[in-house]
């Protein structure tokens, strides 16, 4: 695997790859394997690619020395009717990070969570939340970068960046 990667802000046509990061995302588990199609015509899952790019949205893709996407964090604000996993209110955008599995555990996940909480703030965003399972172990990621639990559920916890 090449060790250099570079980032850079996503665009309309990174939806299908921002659809492959949910997958990923869903199928964090060392071999999780719900099919792609599944996955993204669920209700849960879909709202977070589904129109992209909305004038709110923002996000950023790792790519690879190759040029490849191998990462990419964006996020969404969704609507109280439409809420998503790691809804906390109204204009609190929720953000969602998925990473290629070869590319796990080098950075890339931190890198694009750096990037997307300084655009966050840049854009006004005092909060930026996200929905992490119990298990899951970028949990333990979220809370290095100041990301702290603010609602537990039964199989997942809500956790909210508090951006001062």
């Amino acid at each position: 695997m090449p060790d250099a990667y570079s980032i850079r802000a996503a665009v309309q046509a990174d939806g299908s790859f921002l659809g492959d990061m949910v997958v990923e995302a869903a199928n964090w588990r060392a071999g999780g394997a719900r099919a792609r199609h599944e996955i993204l015509t669920a209700v849960e899952h879909r709202r977070y690619v589904t129109g992209w790019m909305r004038p709110a949205d923002a996000g950023f893709v790792a790519i690879d020395s190759d040029e490849s996407p191998i990462g990419a964090a964006w996020y969404r604000i969704l609507a109280q009717d439409d809420p998503g996993f790691g809804y906390v209110g109204t204009a609190v955008p929720e953000l969602i990070i998925g990473v290629r599995p070869v590319w796990r555990a080098h950075g890339v996940g931190r890198a694009l969570l750096r990037r997307l909480v300084v655009h966050a703030r840049s854009q006004g965003h005092s909060r930026i939340s996200l929905s992490v399972e119990h298990d899951n172990f970028a949990k333990a990621l979220y809370r290095s970068e100041g990301f702290i639990v603010t609602e537990s559920g039964s199989v997942r916890d809500t956790m909210v960046n508090r951006m001062s």
